[in-house]
């Protein structure tokens, strides 16, 4: 059924393609698109696209914005775009794709969307290199005790039994999303022997087997593993995932890792447990986000709390254009789209 759908979409855009590109409009911050698109991917895009002068930075809800919606069939979506709501939608008649140069598409794209029938793609997997990244640092870190041995450096430097390493560690992975996966593989493919406990109610034994993981529930993974690394998304089933209960579990000296989503701890009891100094923590997310200031774990010096990070900064944004323009360069030539979602994803997404 998926194939006969994707091939009327295909058959339905050379209808419609005729001899004149596409119009397309670019939707997000003016500082994003300054980065993620440099003047030679929008030269690349505009290639493909008639690509409208008028970047939409702003709300989409403006006479200037309702304007370029309303010839708008491929709109780019970035950070700090609105909501697509069923106004918005109702002003872009000739709306077909939304292609989102960043990650998570929940907060951008509404039911109205789904509804529509308009084609969603993202560039999470650009995005999910970075933060696979930025979680083995935070393991390799968590392993060798970096917080508190630099916490004591002043005081004392650990003697030669005290200090620990990365090899046989047993790391738990809470969900096998996208990154989830990749920290896996990546985890499977280094030299340190490690075992990695997995949980995820959409995985079956079969498929963990493959992917080289034991596949338990969270109370096991939370009683076994000494670093806890969580990647399963923002759903009201995984609010408070790791609870107060959950942590208890882990062992003395464990480790939280956190590049998910913050909701998925409870942020006061991971407090009080690295408050004791039982557990170390590197949160890249928190609940709320940020945290007030004064907060206990802004100066617990066993927990390292980062603004937001793991995923792509900097000079790493680029990367995401990269994969919208080649999204877009597929959409026109009728190619399947390498980042297309379905609403049926949204539960396994983050």
């Amino acid at each position: 059924m998926a194939d006969q759908e994707d091939q009327a979409e295909r058959a339905d855009r050379r209808e419609r393609s005729g001899d004149e590109p596409p119009f397309a409009a670019l939707a997000m911050g003016v500082e994003v698109a300054d980065r993620v698109f440099a003047p030679d991917l929008r030269e690349r895009l505009a290639r493909s696209v008639a690509l409208s002068p008028l970047l939409l930075s702003g709300p989409l809800t403006t006479p200037e914005a309702r304007a370029v919606l309303a010839d708008t069939e491929i709109l780019v979506t970035g950070w700090e775009c609105p909501p697509l709501t069923g106004e918005i939608l109702a002003a872009a008649p000739r709306l077909r794709a939304v292609v989102h140069a960043a990650g998570s598409v929940k907060p951008m794209v509404t039911d109205a969307v789904w509804d529509r029938g308009v084609v969603v793609s993202s560039a999470a997997d650009a995005n999910a290199d970075p933060v696979v990244a930025f979680t083995l640092a935070a393991i390799t870190f968590a392993a060798k005790g970096a917080l508190p041995a630099a916490a004591a450096y002043t005081s004392g430097w650990p003697s030669f039994t005290d200090r620990t390493g990365a090899d046989a560690r047993t790391i738990g992975v809470v969900g096998a999303s996208r990154i989830g996966r990749r920290v896996i593989a990546a985890l499977r493919s280094s030299d340190t022997g490690c075992r990695i406990l997995l949980t995820d109610p959409y995985v079956a034994p079969a498929e963990a087997a493959s992917l080289g993981v034991e596949l338990v529930e969270l109370r096991e993974l939370c009683s076994r593993s000494s670093i806890v690394t969580v990647h399963a998304p923002q759903l009201p089933e995984t609010e408070g995932l790791l609870s107060g209960d959950m942590l208890k579990l882990i062992p003395d000296g464990g480790v939280v890792i956190n590049t998910a989503r913050g909701s998925l701890v409870d942020t006061e009891a991971l407090a009080r447990e690295c408050g004791s100094g039982r557990l170390d923590a590197f949160l890249d997310v928190t609940e709320p986000e940020p945290l007030p200031p004064g907060h206990a774990l802004l100066s617990l010096p066993n927990v390292l709390v980062t603004p937001h990070i793991a995923g792509a900064q900097g000079s790493e944004v680029r990367r995401l254009g990269e994969y919208a323009v080649d999204e877009v360069e597929r959409y026109v030539t009728s190619r399947p789209l390498r980042g297309r979602l379905l609403r049926s994803d949204l539960p396994r997404l983050a």
